[in-house]
């Protein structure tokens, strides 16, 4: 059985290190692919890394082909949105007092997320949604303030705070996923209740620390073993 891993710099395992960006090799495939057992011909799972840095959803439909439906796969664990709902900062911070919109917007981000389930399950092959796992607003207004000057912070404040276009986009992703009656794993529960994000989230407050990525792909493989029961019919 294959499993591909299909995302943004989340699925790629990058993490902020000493003040760097890293990829990391305790990343989320890298920990799914050592839950599944090695040694068995008959039930090999294999685990395929395809998160791409600064990734977003109309750039995940451009290597949708390559990607994905060229490697056929069982199953593709979709993992999109954090840099859809993010903005240009720095024409935020040149321009604080005009409006600004997501870099993907919200309508179009959507209709992108329709196109990868159809076109996957148009392939034979099973789509899965992982929703964003949470941001720590504070740790990340602080890393883009530090990056972008103190000229954010009113518009930050006039849209409703750092998470607010992050949270509306996980919500409108989950109500898409229950319309659709996609599968859905709920990674942003199983990360706020593991523990204290300052473990659980790196220094820039979005992506995450080794820990985050045992979480988060904990709460994948408890979630794609039950699915697999199911449709075996041995639950």
């Amino acid at each position: 059985m294959k499993i591909i891993c299909f995302g943004d710099s989340l699925t790629r395992g990058v993490s902020l290190v000493k003040g760097r960006l890293r990829i990391m090799k305790e990343n989320y495939p890298s920990f799914l692919q050592s839950f599944f057992p090695s040694d068995s011909e008959e039930d090999h799972v294999e685990v395929v890394n395809k998160g791409v840095f600064n990734d977003n959803s109309d750039l995940l439909i451009a290597r949708l082909e390559e990607d994905v439906i060229s490697q056929k796969p069982d199953y593709t664990i979709i993992g999109i949105g954090g840099n859809d709902c993010n903005f240009k900062w720095d024409e935020v911070a040149k321009n604080p007092n005009q409006h600004h919109e997501p870099i993907v917007p919200i309508e179009q981000y959507l209709e992108n997320v329709k196109t990868l389930i159809f076109s996957i399950k148009n392939s034979g092959i099973t789509p899965i949604i992982m929703n964003l796992p949470p941001l720590d607003p504070v740790r990340y207004y602080k890393f883009i303030a530090e990056k972008f000057g103190p000229s954010i912070s009113h518009w930050i404040s006039s849209v409703g705070g750092i998470e607010h276009w992050h949270g509306l986009y996980n919500r409108s992703l989950n109500k898409l996923a229950n319309e659709l009656k996609v599968l859905k794993i709920d990674v942003r529960t199983a990360i706020k209740d593991a523990g204290d994000f300052i473990d659980l989230i790196s220094d820039d407050g979005i992506h995450l620390t080794s820990n985050g990525y045992k979480v988060l792909s904990n709460e994948v493989y408890q979630q794609l073993i039950r699915m697999m029961n199911i449709k075996k019919g041995t639950v």
